[in-house]
């Protein structure tokens, strides 16, 4: 056994990983809201498409979860040395 033994380093604390998945839970949320209002017959249109869900819920929070990684990346980690 080595006393001389390194911890691993990591590039980000527990907590940037932990927003960091938040971030990336959201976005999914997010596609999976824009998933689907499509039609099976194409020559039948349906305005499903068009609801506010597909059109402004989802995006916007794809764009959230963009900037909450973007948030976890930057975020400073508190270094005890």
């Amino acid at each position: 056994m080595k006393n001389n033994e390194q911890k691993p380093d990591f590039l980000f604390d527990k907590n940037n990983y932990k927003i960091l998945l938040i971030g990336i839970a959201v976005i999914a949320v997010g596609f999976i809201l824009m998933s689907g209002g499509g039609s099976d017959d194409p020559k039948i249109f349906k305005e499903d498409i068009f609801n506010f869900r597909r059109i402004r819920l989802a995006p916007t929070l794809v764009l959230i979860g963009f900037g909450i990684t973007i948030y976890s990346i930057f975020k400073k980690t508190e270094t005890s040395k």
